[in-house]
């Protein structure tokens, strides 16, 4: 099967897939015909999908062994219900077992999934604690954002609990969506509908100034897959020590940057001379201009 040669935010959960893995290598697990439908969705009158929003399987990436999952965000915004988590969940669990070079979790999602409430949200929790047994068992996980719907919810939590994030600049990470903020908070304090808003403070360039993104990617499957290899065998430390580290650092973050409106003015703080022309350059020049303002 070909992919479409476009952007890995215009393609489908199987076109990112087969594009990022060694061409006829995937063998998907679990696929459209084994017919593994949410129980759920006929209660509302929606209609199920074969594969429940997501593909996982198994495959090489430059001739190393992976596992991999690649969430729908066309079917429901690749939310996470019952079979959808059990099927990552089972692809991480696998992971364990078999030791692969790595997994590679293309998530595209606004989190759980809402016609499945507790089922979704139990599905998450599942999930965090299968993705952290195979980092354990020396499994690097991977997180590939680019999608149309971003990373929320329950899912944001998931790719933080990753080895590595991967991003572009049009994948968006956060907790709450800019919906939820808004409804919340109110829109004097977060306009959902301000696009330039939305993308510079939840986008890749923001998540990676922060530290929260390890890679900046074009928005092209090509580039996904080159930081996919790069990324594999490089996982990291998952003890005690790792995590008070990274707590200060999120403590310096929050100390340095708490008090500011708006992620230019944090840009700014870090030492960046014209932060308001970030978000124009594409992002090799991205890199180079932060590289050259002494990113830290």
């Amino acid at each position: 099967m070909r992919y479409r040669q476009h952007s890995y935010y215009e393609s489908n959960a199987r076109e990112r897939l087969l594009g990022l893995l060694d061409p006829g290598s995937l063998r998907e697990l679990v696929g459209p015909r084994a017919r593994a439908t949410s129980p759920h969705l006929a209660q509302f009158d929606v209609p199920g999908a074969f594969d429940d929003g997501v593909i996982v399987g198994e495959g090489t990436l430059d001739g190393r062994g992976v596992l991999a999952a690649a969430q729908e965000g066309a079917f429901i915004g690749g939310s996470v219900g019952e079979v959808h988590g059990a099927k990552i969940v089972g692809l991480l669990e696998r992971a364990v077992a078999r030791r692969p070079d790595g997994v590679l979790l293309l998530l595209d999602s606004g989190g759980v999934r809402l016609h499945e409430a507790n089922a979704g949200l139990i599905a998450i929790s599942e999930i965090m604690r299968a993705l952290l047994a195979a980092r354990v068992a020396g499994v690097p996980v991977v997180a590939i954002v680019g999608g149309a719907n971003g990373c929320f919810g329950g899912v944001g939590i998931i790719a933080r609990c990753c080895d590595h994030v991967i991003m572009s600049e049009e994948g968006r990470l956060a907790l709450s969506g800019p919906e939820v903020i808004e409804t919340v908070k109110g829109v004097e304090e977060f306009d959902s509908r301000d696009r330039a808003l939305v993308w510079r403070t939840t986008g890749g360039k923001h998540r990676y100034l922060l530290g929260e993104a390890d890679t900046l990617v074009a928005d092209s499957i090509p580039d996904f897959r080159a930081a996919a290899l790069a990324a594999l065998g490089r996982g990291r430390p998952l003890t005690l020590e790792a995590l008070e580290a990274h707590q200060a650092r999120l403590e310096e973050r929050r100390t340095r940057y708490g008090e500011l409106d708006d992620a230019v003015d944090i840009w700014r703080a870090q030492g960046i001379d014209d932060p308001s022309t970030l978000p124009l350059l594409e992002a090799d020049e991205f890199l180079v201009a932060v590289a050259q303002r002494g990113h830290e």
